[in-house]
């Protein structure tokens, strides 16, 4: 049995529907939960944490040209553990949209053969030959490519780590299900892209997020609207709004030091405002975000509306600008539109 199948057998064979989106709400039995007040070790909390059921590195760029055209890119490494003793399994995601195409590419592997892993010191994420690496965080090379484009980029922090929620302990549902998460929202992006019509050299701005949990949603959160944008004041705002049952609100307010303030509920506004139908779905490509207490108003509009990675589970994932109280650009990722 390949690995696309051991995956599909395995994880597939969960009721998803009632366990919420890719079966992120199913429950944790056997597995490592997040607790309150975490205490990070860098850099072990670099690489995988096995006890734990799902985690993901998990970087987006938004760049442009030189003549000011928007393009974006995403490399995901996703790791699972199907059951507390069985299989560990990795899955990895490209997307590169420009404002006329979007490209998709996946990739599976076992846990066993060395196919894909991350090492933490020096740290190395990898799938095949998608690859994100560098001495620590500080700085990044990323390469990747699924046979049409791919993209070979630098990147450089100029500021520190950010830990979402209380400390990186990122509560997603009234009832405490939760993540450990960590971000570093701040990369200065040069590089390649590798279009059908040849090369572009592009630069921009980066952000990687790593989270890990075991159930991160309740089993009626049928999916998830995530933003994340560089402000015009050199600032950085990240937001999520999780959708069924309940719902639930989450931003962090970066500020350009990497000072983070979280907000829950409704100090956030996040209201579609206009949808396209992507993929035989309708969905929405054009937002409101607005964060009252900091004096935040914009609306987002997709780069590209078509941007669907149509993969094993299919999402929504491209670049956005913003405009309003701040203009913006940065990243859009939506799950669970049917």
């Amino acid at each position: 049995m390949n690995v696309r199948a051991l995956i599909a057998a395995l994880w597939l064979a969960l009721p998803l529907h009632a366990q919420g989106f890719a079966g992120l709400g199913q429950a944790a039995d056997g597995f490592a939960l997040p607790t309150p007040n975490p205490t990070f070790d860098f850099p072990a909390d670099l690489g995988a944490h096995d006890d734990y059921r799902i985690e993901w590195w998990y970087l987006t760029a938004s760049v442009q040209d030189a003549d000011g055209q928007q393009y974006g890119v995403q490399w995901t490494l996703f790791r699972s553990a199907l059951t507390p003793t069985g299989p560990q399994v990795w899955m990895g995601h490209f997307g590169l949209t420009t404002p006329d195409a979007h490209y998709t590419g996946e990739r599976f592997a076992r846990g066993d053969v060395g196919q894909a892993g991350v090492t933490p010191a020096p740290f190395e994420a990898w799938i095949d030959d998608w690859s994100m690496a560098g001495d620590n965080l500080d700085a990044l090379t990323l390469r990747a490519s699924n046979g049409e484009v791919g993209y070979a980029l630098d990147l450089t922090a100029q500021g520190p780590l950010v830990f979402h929620g209380d400390s990186g302990f990122s509560v997603k549902s009234a009832s405490g299900q939760a993540s450990y998460y960590y971000s570093q929202p701040f990369y200065d992006v040069t590089g390649t892209l590798d279009l059908p019509d040849g090369p572009v050299s592009v630069t921009g701005k980066g952000w990687l997020d790593r989270e890990w949990s075991s159930q991160p949603l309740e089993a009626d959160q049928e999916g998830w609207d995530w933003f994340s944008l560089y402000l015009n004041n050199g600032a950085r705002l990240m937001a999520f709004s999780l959708r069924g049952g309940e719902g639930f609100h989450y931003a962090s307010y970066i500020a350009a030091d990497g000072t983070m303030s979280p907000y829950y509920g409704d100090a956030l506004i996040a209201e579609p405002l206009e949808t396209a139908t992507v993929a035989g779905r309708n969905v929405p490509v054009r937002w409101r975000l607005a964060l009252p207490d900091r004096g935040i108003d914009l609306t987002v509009d997709a780069v590209n509306p078509d941007s669907w990675q149509a993969t094993l589970f299919p999402y929504w994932e491209g670049p956005v600008t913003a405009t309003g109280t701040h203009t913006a650009t940065g990243y859009l990722e939506m799950t669970g539109y049917e």
